[in-house]
């Protein structure tokens, strides 16, 4: 069973903003150490973005993206969220969420530390 699902990618000029949507599974929320997104551009190797570690709710951005990109959830909904602002165009890539279910170490940043990972969204920010 598809335990995440990205929405919410889009094409955007850029400057503008967008929000993403991660639905998980009842199952991965409960179990997660934490939850991050990623990023993977046409030709380059899938990079880290944003994360949250539930232990203690601290979060984690990538330099590119600090002061423009915010990581949340809602429990209620069972859904994490990054909001995107003054998109940029280097920003394009097909976006993912992960689950960090399986304790490998306490590092947020790699992705092979994650267990459950979307199908991805497109996002494309026009110049």
């Amino acid at each position: 069973q598809v335990q995440l699902v990205e929405s919410g990618g889009g094409l955007v000029q850029a400057g503008a903003s967008l929000r993403l949507s991660c639905a998980a599974s009842v199952r991965t929320i409960f179990s997660a150490y934490g939850m991050g997104w990623f990023r993977q551009a046409p030709e380059k190797e899938r990079e880290f973005v944003a994360a949250i570690d539930w232990s203690n709710d601290n979060t984690y951005y990538a330099d590119s993206v600090k002061g423009r990109f915010t990581i949340s959830r809602d429990n209620t909904k069972n859904t994490m969220y990054l909001q995107m602002n003054s998109l940029k165009p280097e920003d394009t890539a097909v976006y993912y969420c992960a689950a960090k279910v399986i304790y490998y170490s306490g590092s947020f940043h790699q992705g092979n530390e994650y267990t459950y990972w979307g199908q991805g969204t497109q996002v494309t920010v026009s110049s």
